[in-house]
């Protein structure tokens, strides 16, 4: 058992590496990373649904009622249950940035110049010094209450 989890952890960790250098080269490329990205979720979805059709087409040679839930409608309000469960249908269909955006009256973040990232990337490191130096002043303070 431990084999398979180390296995896992491998494969984990080779595509999560290799996430992080496909994102930073495509990220310079907006259209072709959609383009990247489009493919790979139509050919996801693709296989998804042809799984689905062999396993209706399964259970209906072995007449099984089990067929209609891999039909058009069956396969429709199993996946709108899914993702009310989950919470996941808003911010499948609409998005969670578009709906903040909306909501603050921003732009989008492919409207943004460059300038308007780097001020916000600027604003966020000293938001997060800020943090570190609060996180050192509060373990400081404990070290002497503890004392």
């Amino acid at each position: 058992m431990k084999e398979v989890t180390g296995i896992i952890k491998a494969i984990v960790n080779f595509f999560d590496k290799l996430e992080d250098k496909a994102r930073a080269k495509l990220s310079h490329q907006p259209i072709i990373y959609a383009v990247i990205g489009g493919i790979g979720i139509v050919l996801f979805w693709r296989g998804v649904w042809h799984t689905a059709d062999s396993l209706e087409a399964y259970f209906l040679q072995m007449q099984s009622p089990l067929a209609s839930i891999f039909s058009g409608p069956g396969t429709f309000i199993i996946g709108l249950l899914i993702l009310l469960m989950t919470g996941l249908m808003v911010s499948v269909f609409i998005g969670d940035q578009i709906i903040l955006s909306g909501i603050k009256k921003e732009k989008k973040f492919f409207e943004k110049t460059e300038t308007e990232i780097k001020g916000e990337v600027d604003i966020l490191s000293e938001i997060r010094d800020e943090i570190h130096n609060l996180e050192e002043t509060l373990a400081v303070t404990d070290d002497k209450k503890v004392k």
